[in-house]
């Protein structure tokens, strides 16, 4: 359905998105997931034609988005973070009007526009100006453009962000309800909800793909050691010669724990092997109780955190900030080479 193949885009001396690429097959809800900065809003603007790349492609149904780019936008619905609302519209005429921009047949639009109303739940605010209507209403308002002309493709840029936790379960469930008929990307940091509704994940960091799989595929995949975290009572000494005389155990750390006469160790296993039962016989046979045992199971937080650890240590860039600084640094240049090749008056006499 969607191809993207070495995408870089740069921003003078930034490089918002680095020799991605990736695939996105017919019927599935994907993530972009990334801390802010990560490239996720870049990448789909590129994707939507919104912005040029600075090099590689992106191919929407076979139609290259650059060199097809109205046989590729047909295929394409896209909301952005800040959905492009004309507020002194009501929302029965905004959508009138999208459905005439994206070229819905006359004789049809009545009807089209009626049923995404009715998709969406925005009877009740239909003949309402947009001004006068909640944040969860102008999301929904906002999807609902999205959705004229029933693109194969839905593009969602933070579809959640602002909502309070009513709102987020609606346009979850209306998310997922859409992801029957249409492809969907959305974009986010909020991890909760792209594991509630996505098939699919993909992890951006500095502009890179850094992880991409289902929920249950990346957290298989950074639980490549299985780690328990066990509570003995006993000294360092006694535990750690148990630990030395098992094949299983890769690493261990041992300190001292709160309770009295007790230790905690974190245990690696290798290859994700199930030492429980093992290590329980082991412990015992040497008159070392267990007081506890927990198997230590990565989180999609912790996946998240791992793969994106750096990420937060540098400034954010945004697109509308680069473009600015792109412009001043051009005028100041176009200044000096004015000033270079303008001589003084004087200079003649």
């Amino acid at each position: 359905m969607i191809q993207v193949e070495n995408l870089v885009k740069r921003y003078g001396v930034h490089t918002a998105v680095d020799d991605l690429s990736f695939t996105v097959d017919k019927g599935q809800i994907y993530g972009f997931l990334g801390p802010n900065g990560a490239g996720k809003s870049t990448t789909m603007n590129i994707m939507t034609g919104y912005i040029a790349a600075s090099s590689g492609t992106v191919k929407v149904n076979g139609y290259d988005i650059m060199k097809e780019p109205e046989n590729a936008k047909k295929c394409i619905g896209y909301l952005p973070e800040i959905p492009p609302l004309y507020t002194d519209m009501t929302v029965w005429e905004y959508l009138m009007f999208a459905a005439e921009l994206k070229k819905v047949p006359k004789g049809d639009r009545i009807d089209h526009v009626e049923e995404i109303v009715e998709k969406l739940q925005l009877e009740d605010v239909e003949d309402r100006l947009i001004r006068n209507i909640s944040k969860g209403y102008k999301q929904r308002v906002g999807l609902a453009q999205a959705l004229i002309g029933y693109p194969a493709v839905l593009i969602l840029d933070e579809p959640m962000v602002g909502l309070d936790p009513k709102q987020i379960i609606e346009m979850r469930d209306l998310i997922k309800s859409l992801g029957n008929e249409h492809t969907i990307i959305l974009s986010s940091h909020i991890l909760s909800e792209v594991s509630a509704v996505c098939d699919h994940i993909m992890i951006i960091s500095k502009g890179k793909l850094v992880a991409s799989g289902s929920p249950e595929e990346l957290q298989e995949m950074m639980q490549a050691k299985a780690e328990l975290e066990i509570m003995v009572l006993g000294t360092k000494e006694q535990v750690e010669q148990i630990l030395q005389g098992m094949a299983e155990v890769e690493s261990y750390e041992i300190e001292e724990a709160q309770e009295s006469g007790a230790v905690c160790v974190r245990i690696n296993a290798t290859d994700n092997a199930d030492i429980r039962k093992e290590l329980s016989l082991a412990l015992s046979g040497a008159g070392l109780p267990i007081l506890s045992m927990n198997r230590l199971e990565k989180s999609l937080e912790d996946i998240f955190l791992e793969l994106t650890e750096s990420e937060g240590t540098e400034e954010e860039i945004t697109e509308e900030d680069t473009k600015e600084d792109l412009e001043k640094d051009s005028e100041e240049e176009d200044d000096e080479e004015i000033e270079k090749e303008e001589p003084d008056d004087d200079s003649n006499l």
